[in-house]
């Protein structure tokens, strides 16, 4: 069983957790021939210690009422064996019981009554005090006249020798002390629709014990649950085969076996068909995946060198003592350009592996195509500014028709391809991206007025798009990774992609994808549009983050957002993050490193979803795979950000959780 760090941490800070025992209630819990605690749930306590690695404290009490006090008073953490009531639920969190056992009336062997609780309504019913039995028959039987003693014992005892008239309790109990104390005058006389169903609790305010015992006794095997009952819970078993049941099974048995031998032969040949179509497809993938990998080892040294040459050919440049600003500038522009360059051809490596895998699952969540498109635009603007390149968006969908069901990070991956070759092959020119709806799909294109493509590479780039072969790895330019990544994703959403193409006048490529509308009330976005239109409040973000590089870029960006009025925390490790929000409820969102050292982002995120559901977290992280990006989503994230952090991808995704309207840079026109 393992433990977060937190609670690791906090258990070796608590090594004097009480749990509270009661050995006189037997076969349960008993002082044994040594003087020691034993029973049942003892040997419980000591699997969960096992499973945890950690000893609890014990005490041992002598009177329930006092136990009961003290955990009304948390002079005691857990508690080792009780009945959940509706009264006890107000200061304790119960878990499953171990067991059930049947509660039955105990009256003296010359009586007639008891043979269910409604025959004792005329008479004087003697329980334990402060026990459950007590409080649930008070609940559902409020006729009854009850006197309460110290314990079992005395019960039985007094009931034995002629006091009061009837007990009810569990049967293992009444048994154990009727035969062991020879009360020679008592009788078990009915069982009841009631069950003593006793089981571990805890104070309802210890959230970390919570999730440490939760998580031991889920640990705890059907195998050793059923071992520990045995070594204490006897019964009486009548030999199965001397009953009429056991002829009757095993007639039902052979001829079930008789019919099923009718059967055997051909299910045997359907697995054995079954399983060599399941290892030609194997055969198939492994040949495929590894002309994959062939292809890709012969073309991935030429394209990660080139950007890695002009950042370390710039990089050198910057030494030289006689640059002018203009150049020294300049040169820095290249190196972050070849270096985004270098990070998108890494990134393309881990998705071809991911393709190659076939690890995928699609996940639709509602996303507007107008929030898409424009972050699409502010990602490659900068690139396209130094090219002379203008942007347009052009749709006439309406604000209801832009809300659409869609694999958002899949839809993303083919744009960029798109876009990205649409600034790369044109210059001072323009790119349009253009949407619309036609019967039940969404078209999407992006046409640019670049260099376009020739007739040779438009075939085999249309070969490659509409190939149901697995291996589509071109010959085109670059490693062939981009419209590879592109086809499998929109295969995967259901999607086509198509090109057409002109040498020296552009080209457009366009996706066709299912259109999922959520149908949303246009006036009411509209008033909300309204309400938020250039609102700027003082907002407090909380920056959990052990880089000092990276928090200080991190808050650089941040504090230069004109839009925007920032208080800014720092967490160093995920503990510390937990505990900030936990003191601050004026946090209104947590940037979440993921790998941090004490406590990891993933569990951090988690606590803090617990104390605060509605608190926005975006995880950045260096891992930016589907599979990294979906974990932290199952963690509690609301959103995902990849290292090296963009502004121009971050400031949208705050524009989610505080909202502003501004104009939107004059180069990217809505029409």
């Amino acid at each position: 069983m393992k433990l977060s760090d937190l609670e690791k941490e906090w258990l070796q800070q608590n090594d004097s957790i009480t749990v509270a025992i009661y050995p006189y209630y037997p076969p349960y819990q008993f002082i044994n021939e040594q003087g020691e605690a034993d029973g049942v749930f003892i040997e419980y306590l000591e699997i969960i210690e096992r499973k945890i690695n950690h000893k609890f404290k014990r005490k041992q009490y002598r009177d329930w009422p006092k136990l009961i006090e003290d955990v009304k008073e948390n002079k005691v953490n857990l508690i080792l064996e009780i009945q959940k009531t509706q009264n006890r639920k107000a200061y304790l969190k119960f878990y499953p019981p171990l067991f059930e056992s049947q509660h039955v009336i105990v009256t003296r062997k010359n009586t007639t009554f008891g043979s269910n609780i409604e025959s004792l309504f005329d008479k004087t019913l003697v329980l334990p005090k402060n026990y459950g039995i007590s409080e649930i028959l008070n609940d559902k039987y409020p006729d009854l006249n009850i006197v309460t003693l110290r314990n079992e014992l005395d019960c039985l005892t007094t009931l034995n020798a002629g006091e009061y008239d009837a007990y009810i309790g569990p049967r293992a109990v009444a048994n154990h002390y009727i035969r062991s104390k020879k009360l020679n005058n008592l009788k078990i006389s009915s069982g009841t629709n009631l069950n003593y169903e006793p089981g571990i609790a805890i104070n309802n305010s210890n959230v970390i014990l919570d999730g440490i015992i939760s998580k031991a006794l889920a640990s705890i095997t059907k195998e050793e649950r059923e071992s520990t009952l045995d070594n204490w819970l006897y019964q009486n078993v009548v030999p199965f085969y001397q009953t009429s049941r056991f002829w009757i099974i095993v007639s039902l048995v052979s001829l079930l076996a008789f019919v099923l031998g009718a059967f055997f032969n051909s299910y045997l040949k359907y697995k054995i068909q079954q399983k060599k179509e399941e290892l030609i497809i194997a055969r198939d993938i492994a040949e495929e995946s590894n002309r994959l990998k062939t292809n890709f080892i012969n073309n991935i040294p030429q394209e990660i060198r080139t950007p890695m040459n002009g950042i370390i050919g710039l990089s050198e440049y910057l030494n030289e003592e006689d640059l002018s600003p203009e150049e020294r500038q300049k040169y820095t522009q290249m190196i972050i350009g070849n270096s985004k360059e270098l990070l998108s051809i890494i990134d393309n490596i881990l998705e071809i592996s991911q393709l190659q895998t076939k690890r995928f699952t699609l996940r639709l969540v509602e996303i507007n195509l107008r929030n898409v498109f424009k972050s699409l635009v502010a990602y490659y603007e900068v690139k396209a500014e130094e090219k002379n390149i203008n942007f347009y968006i052009e749709s006439n969908l309406t604000n209801s028709q832009n809300i659409v069901l869609m694999d958002r990070p899949k839809l993303n991956k083919i744009l960029n391809v798109f876009v990205d070759n649409a600034v790369k092959y044109t210059s001072d020119g323009s790119i349009t991206i253009s949407y619309k709806i036609k019967e039940d799909f969404l078209l999407i294109s992006v046409k640019d007025t670049g260099v376009g493509i020739s007739e040779k590479n438009q075939t085999k780039i249309k070969n490659n798009l509409t190939s149901t072969a697995e291996n589509t790895i071109g010959g085109y330019d670059g490693i062939g990774l981009g419209l590879t990544i592109a086809k499998k994703n929109a295969d995967f959403i259901g999607g086509q992609i198509t090109l057409v193409s002109e040498e020296n006048k552009g080209t457009t490529f366009t996706l066709q994808v299912p259109y999922n509308p959520v149908s949303k009330n246009e006036k009411n976005n509209n008033e909300e549009i309204d309400k938020n239109l250039s609102k700027k409040e003082k907002h407090i973000i909380l920056i959990a983050e052990d880089g000092e590089t990276n928090f200080l870029f991190l808050k650089t960006i941040l504090t230069k957002m004109n839009d925007y009025d920032f208080t800014i925390y720092r967490a160093k490790n995920g503990q510390e993050a937990v505990t900030i929000c936990q003191e601050n409820q004026n946090i209104d969102l947590v940037l979440m490193d993921i790998k941090m050292p004490v406590m990891n982002g993933y569990d951090a995120t988690s606590y803090i979803k617990k104390m605060r559901p509605d608190l926005p977290v975006i995880a950045q992280t260096a891992y930016s795979i589907e599979e990294d990006v979906q974990k932290a989503l199952d963690a509690g994230c609301d959103d995902f950000v990849s290292k090296p952090v963009d502004r121009k991808v971050l400031k949208p995704m705050l524009n989610k959780y505080f909202p502003i309207f501004k104009n939107r840079n004059k180069r990217t026109n809505l029409k």
